[in-house]
């Protein structure tokens, strides 16, 4: 017969087993994405969590968070275009190309809205870009920030990336110019500004920044963690995890998958599909179809599958209640 301790584990272990779908955070300045999640998981009384693009402490917005089944979603918002807000201090190039860091290099000229404007075609399209010395990107198995924060020199090679949009939001005051940039996977905003700095002849550095949107994500889907932990706050039995209470805030696992085709099948070919075993569509109305798509049964994510002249290989099944 279990114990008072096995009941109460046994009761935790059902809860994170319902914790499935996307959360969208609006992170606040301050916090690493780690420590955001860390907060969430507490919050929805979970261990299997994951965020999709990571967001510095000092910026702010849009961290799509997958929580159970929807972790094995994460890559399909990773690689989703980005919307960024962020202001540009002329002046000051930083070792960080942000605020947090210590200046390296000064200038006294200070650019008018006309040669920014000028200068910004030069930053869209497919560009080459060196990612900041203090990065996530690895250098022989080390992070180059911790390679950086170690005092070695750190040399990045460029990478082409994708600038979609990117263009300035208002006149400058006080010296600070803030933009708007769309973009794609792997570019670094604070590269932007460092070279556009350079460029210019000015230098410049992030002073403010806030992801707007990554992927099928944006800001009316965000939800501020104070929110959630207020709600929390109010609800009864502290000394559990109120995850039940926060689970209207959760987005569908397969809401990440929207630019993926959608295909409907039988409860018989879903358990097939389940068991790793490939679908024959058969049939005058079965879809013509190939490549990548998701299959549903009953309106229940079942799988990702790779489609081939009607017949559906899974790639990643989906393991969730109901």
């Amino acid at each position: 017969m279990p114990t008072d301790g096995g009941d109460r584990l046994m009761g935790q272990r059902r809860r994170e087993s319902n914790v499935h779908g996307w959360l969208i955070l609006d992170k606040p300045v301050g916090l690493t994405s780690t420590q955001a999640v860390s907060r969430l998981k507490r919050l929805f009384g979970t261990r299997k969590a994951g965020h999709a693009g990571t967001l510095d402490p000092l910026a702010s917005g849009c961290l799509p968070v997958a929580f159970g089944e929807a972790t094995k979603t994460v890559p399909y918002v990773v690689d989703g275009l980005k919307v960024y807000r962020f202001a540009v201090r002329w002046g000051v190039e930083t070792d960080t190309d942000d605020s947090e860091g210590k200046a390296v290099e000064t200038s006294e000229i200070r650019p008018s809205d006309a040669e920014i404007d000028a200068a910004l075609p030069r930053f869209v399209g497919l560009v080459e870009q060196v990612p900041p010395r203090y990065s996530a990107i690895k250098i022989a198995g080390e992070r180059a920030y911790d390679l950086a924060r170690e005092g070695e020199e750190v040399e990045l090679k460029a990478r082409q990336v994708e600038i979609i949009r990117l263009e300035r939001v208002g006149p400058t005051a006080n010296d600070e110019t803030e933009f708007e940039c769309e973009c794609g996977k792997g570019t670094y905003v604070r590269a932007i500004a460092r070279d556009l700095g350079r460029l210019l002849g000015s230098r410049g550095h992030i002073v403010a920044l806030r992801r707007l949107a990554v992927g099928p994500f944006d800001e009316e889907d965000m939800i501020p963690l104070d929110k959630l932990e207020e709600l929390c706050d109010r609800a009864p039995g502290q000394d559990d995890p109120c995850g039940e209470n926060l689970a209207d805030f959760l987005r569908p696992v397969e809401t990440a998958l929207d630019d993926i085709p959608a295909l409907a099948i039988s409860r018989s070919d879903a358990t097939r599909l389940r068991n790793g075993q490939a679908v024959l569509l058969r049939g005058r109305d079965a879809p013509v179809l190939s490549g990548l798509a998701y299959a549903t049964t009953q309106g229940q994510l079942v799988a990702l599958v790779e489609a081939d002249r009607g017949e559906l290989h899974p790639k990643r099944v989906f393991n969730l209640p109901g």
